[in-house]
């Protein structure tokens, strides 16, 4: 990145949320928020960590000050942006999801780093132990990768026909090749074939798409990435025009008219994260603090996007569901 896009990028983190640099007062302890999506993609799930935070007594803009920095999926800015608020010597920096945890960890090993994570930790090297971390890093891990199979066995219940499936993912994430070797192990105990596509810019998810359809995907898992749910737009237009039933990671992209999501609600994922932040301010160590595992798993359905598909979904499957967007 040069230096005009630097400064660009940490300018639009200050439009949005002004108040952040305006408010710090001297001695007010400061937070670094690292996160690898967008500040519009992520302002409602900011509000989970807000409300975490005050639940250990810190206001934003009253007793503490947050430092935004955003890669907008692009993975390549995080160590850039982690070594800036590391050198800018926050007192804490919640990174959200694996590749910023990871660039957060390159830059410093003395200041606490609370992570939101969807791999699972000790797998990743960010920690020793579930129940004690050690080190500087601590956080909440919701094992999204792990879901992986999970996904594939609802896409083959909603698509039993199907004998392919295709697997998208971000050629550029660190969580590339944990959620491929995830994919082919569950795809192997389902009698199924995966072809797993790469891709990491708008023209790639355009070509990868048609040539999935080509080769006669039945069905597609799209792998939870930064990058694909800021273009989830396309994603779900893409599917709609190759006829392509989709599993995602995130309700919002079934409410957006995917098909159908399974993953964890990622607000109360921040609000947990914001939790251990606060009290890591008040001077207890991460390495003291287990991984949280959040339990709960929302299946979300689109019935109006099945039907444009021609799918009836089963019984079962209606059954199992959290929500079903009508």
């Amino acid at each position: 990145m040069n230096r005009r896009e630097f400064v660009t990028l940490v300018g639009s983190a200050a439009m949005v949320w002004p108040g952040a640099v305006r408010a710090q007062q001297p001695g007010m302890p400061v937070i670094g928020f690292l996160n690898q999506e967008s500040a519009k993609l992520s302002a409602h799930l900011v509000t989970g960590f807000r409300k975490g935070l005050s639940e250990t007594g810190f206001v934003e803009n009253q007793n503490v000050a947050i430092e935004y920095r955003w890669a907008d999926g692009h993975y390549e800015r995080l160590p850039e942006l982690a070594a800036d608020l590391a050198n800018r010597k926050v007192a804490v920096i919640a990174a959200a999801y694996f590749p910023a945890t990871v660039a957060a960890k390159a830059a410093t090993s003395t200041i606490p780093i609370v992570f939101i994570s969807g791999v699972d930790p000790i797998a990743a090297g960010l920690v020793a132990s579930l129940n004690r971390p050690g080190g500087n890093l601590t956080g909440v891990s919701n094992f999204n990768t792990s879901l992986t199979a999970k996904r594939l066995e609802l896409l083959h219940q909603v698509v039993p026909r199907a004998e392919t499936i295709a697997i998208l993912v971000n050629s550029t994430s660190p969580a590339s090749q944990i959620i491929e070797a995830e994919a082919r192990s569950a795809a192997q105990a389902l009698g199924l074939r995966v072809d797993v596509l790469g891709a990491s810019t708008e023209p790639e998810i355009d070509a990868t798409l048609a040539a999935a359809a080509q080769r006669g995907a039945g069905a597609l898992l799209v792998a939870g990435d930064a990058y694909f749910n800021s273009r989830r737009a396309q994603l779900i237009a893409l599917a709609a025009r190759y006829r392509i039933p989709a599993n995602y990671d995130r309700r919002e992209i079934a409410v957006d008219g995917g098909l159908m999501s399974y993953g964890m609600n990622n607000l109360d994922f921040y609000r947990q994260a914001g939790i251990y932040t606060g009290q890591i301010l008040k001077g207890a160590k991460p390495a003291d603090f287990p991984i949280q595992q959040p339990t709960k798993v929302e299946l979300i359905l689109n019935l109006k996007t099945a039907k444009s598909l021609g799918l009836e979904l089963p019984t079962s499957v209606l059954l199992s569901a959290d929500e079903v967007i009508e």
